[in-house]
């Protein structure tokens, strides 16, 4: 149930703000807007206010601002066909803009809610070696066999190196005191049995935030060229039962994790949106581009045609990975 919850969340959320992006930037144009919806086919609530109808339709699966003479040319002066092309532009590209805003706030929502870990114990697990040898919650670890550590980050991999014996010197009541402790192997790693005490620090969490999504992009971009060079196979791709599979687990790890998970597929989606493919947001900016450059617009035949071959590559390419990458990942597992 929370796979499922999850991912309407995640899915909902992402849709939304993105058609808002497109929404917005409309109004703010000028343009005339006729409706806009937040999921697809048939309608189970709608409001007009103004010129706008705002409606919430029944398969969470998509969403739509429809604007004048979008798809064909009105004479209304407010029609989208009318906009100067840089207005245009601004309302395409705004959809993902609002997908690498919404990146950043949910990782830095995330991992601020996560905290970074300290070096004081927070937590002491019963029947551990660290509860056997004598440590306790409030301990803050000053080195592990005589070497300083300032970061959990220094302390972790030292301690679960391998099986030997550690001497960790703590900090108890002002008094320093060092404790041995042999850490047990559990599930393939070596651990001690403690977890550290969590800080929540805003503006560290804004630049990790910002650092994240601009990470996330960086690792799309190497993956994209690993593909077109052959390193790796569209199958090690998730399709949209993977993604599906990943929002469930994340869900159940806690909200902060959801967030995460939003922020990652966020980022992705406003990344492959403003690829130049046709019937893409990216498509469209290429058009709008040509059609600037030119002073005139792009054939309504060619461009029809050019984003009926660009939908019939992505909906090709979507099955593929769902039938040859998520689906035999279920299957062999």
């Amino acid at each position: 149930m929370s796979t499922v919850f999850g991912a309407i969340f995640v899915f909902l959320t992402i849709i939304a703000l993105h058609e808002f992006g497109h929404f917005a930037m409309a109004k703010w144009a000028g343009v005339r807007v006729n409706e806009f919806s937040i999921g697809m086919g048939p309608s189970v609530w709608k409001q007009k206010k103004g010129e706008t109808q705002y409606s919430l339709r029944a398969l969470p699966i998509g969403g739509f601002v429809a604007m004048e003479g979008e798809e064909e040319a009105s004479d209304d002066p407010r029609s989208f066909n009318n906009a100067s092309v840089p207005a245009r532009m601004a309302i395409v590209a705004s959809g993902a803009g609002m997908n690498f805003i919404l990146a950043f706030l949910a990782f830095f929502l995330g991992i601020l809610l996560l905290g970074y870990p300290t070096t004081t114990i927070g937590e002491v697990m019963e029947d551990r070696p660290a509860a056997v040898a004598g440590l306790m919650p409030g301990d803050k670890i000053l080195a592990v066999d005589g070497q300083p550590a300032e970061e959990w980050e220094e302390i972790a991999p030292l301690l679960g190196a391998d099986g030997m014996e550690r001497v960790v010197t703590i900090e108890r009541e002002g008094r320093a005191l060092e404790i041995k402790v042999s850490p047990q192997e559990e599930e393939g790693r070596f651990i001690i049995g403690i977890v550290p005490t969590m800080e929540h620090h805003v503006g560290r969490a804004l630049s990790d935030g910002l650092k994240s999504v601009f990470g996330v992009l960086g690792s799309i971009k190497d993956a994209l060229a690993k593909i077109f060079s052959g390193e790796v196979s569209p199958k090690q791709l998730a399709g949209p039962v993977g993604v599906v599979q990943i929002i469930g687990q994340s869900a159940a790890q806690g909200f902060a994790s959801l967030l995460l998970i939003t922020g990652f597929i966020s980022a992705n989606l406003g990344f492959m949106n403003l690829l130049p493919i046709p019937a893409l947001d990216g498509g469209k900016l290429l058009f709008l581009i040509i059609e600037g450059i030119m002073g005139r617009p792009i054939s309504p035949r060619i461009e029809m045609a050019l984003s009926l071959v660009g939908i019939t590559l992505l909906f090709g390419l979507m099955i593929y990975v769902t039938i040859f990458g998520d689906i035999a990942r279920i299957m062999q597992s």
